[in-house]
């Protein structure tokens, strides 16, 4: 290593805080519909201004912006969409991401990590009501029409996992269901699948509206409430738990798979999508980060390993739990044997 190479640089700080900026400019960019303008065919400054009604001034040094973090490509005047931008924030693509903006970009989220320092101080969210957990927040429904695209490629894939033949009937239980789309997953892939969505009222029209959407809604029914309150029922093949034991403390989360547990068939399993960091809770980093979303926003939540979670479902009953990678996401998948 050079002596040069060792000296101290104020870049990463000033990389850090800055990247409020590259929030607001992918936000930006998402809302002028700018992607979608450059895989159209619109490659200049003055042609991408056109479609997207602004000036040709603003649209050259955004454009600048997006190619000089990664998000587009510049060849002269004409500028291009990556792969990862064309597949993910082009909106005719199959793939469109963009509306994960409206959850992850929110007031309420952004809000919370404004008042960081207090949470830290505090040891969980500075924000009133308890945060996102507050019961019926109107942040769900928000959440759960903004994050469905994303969601879709591993619901897929965790149905595949799950129910690889799908020729067998079987019942699916969907806890906080939100879009519904872990669920319909089965449903789509399997016509002898049944699957009950558990959520707030509020949350539970989107998830009605997508099974009707995919063809399903006869064999989607729902339960509206706390996870923690109302009757599951009995009998359950599968019990979906995706993106929720995180927002709990694991007393909290051992009293909830308890019920899980009791719900399911014998021989049934506990289906957890999580992101789940190594031991020691720097790494990986995307998925470690995690815990500072629970800080800022719930009480007691926080980005669990895989020793936390394989005691907390042993503490509730289960036998014997896995772990595994599913393609297109950051998250991991346990599974847990009743």
């Amino acid at each position: 290593m050079t002596a040069q190479a060792q000296q101290p640089s104020p870049a990463l700080f000033f990389e850090t805080i800055t990247a409020y900026q590259r929030s607001e400019a992918i936000k930006a960019a998402i809302e002028l519909d700018l992607f979608t303008a450059i895989g159209e065919g619109n490659h200049t400054a003055s042609q991408i201004a056109v479609r997207c009604q602004a000036s040709e001034r603003g649209a050259r040094i955004l454009c600048d912006y997006l190619t000089m973090i990664g998000f587009l490509t510049k060849d002269g005047n004409d500028y291009g969409l990556t792969q990862d931008s064309a597949v993910f924030l082009d909106r005719r693509s199959p793939a469109f991401m963009g509306s994960a903006i409206e959850f992850i970009l929110s007031d309420h989220i952004v809000e919370s990590f404004k008042q960081l320092t207090e949470s830290v101080r505090k040891g969980g969210t500075a924000t009133p009501n308890d945060g996102s957990i507050a019961p019926e927040h109107p942040v769900w429904v928000k959440f759960a029409r903004a994050m469905a695209p994303m969601m879709r490629p591993p619901a897929a894939a965790i149905a595949q996992l799950i129910d690889p033949d799908a020729n067998r009937k079987i019942m699916v239980l969907d806890i906080a269901a939100s879009h519904g789309v872990f669920g319909l997953a089965f449903a789509a892939r399997n016509p002898q699948a049944e699957i009950v969505g558990l959520d707030w009222a509020n949350v539970l029209e989107v998830s009605k509206e997508n099974a009707k959407a995919g063809g399903v809604a006869d064999r989607h029914s729902t339960i509206a409430g706390s996870a923690f309150e109302v009757d599951f029922g009995t009998g359950y093949d599968v019990v979906l738990l995706t993106n929720f034991l995180h927002h709990f403390d694991p007393p909290t989360n051992e009293k909830l798979l308890r019920k899980v547990h009791a719900a399911l068939a014998e021989g049934g399993r506990a289906v957890t999508l999580e992101f789940v960091p190594n031991e020691d809770r720097v790494s990986p980093a995307g998925v470690a980060g995690f815990s500072l979303v629970m800080l800022a926003g719930t009480p007691s939540g926080d980005a669990y390993t895989f020793a936390e979670f394989d005691r907390m479902f042993s503490n509730a009953g289960f036998g014997k739990n896995e772990i595994h990678e599913i393609p297109f996401a950051l998250q991991q998948v346990i599974v847990s044997q009743k």
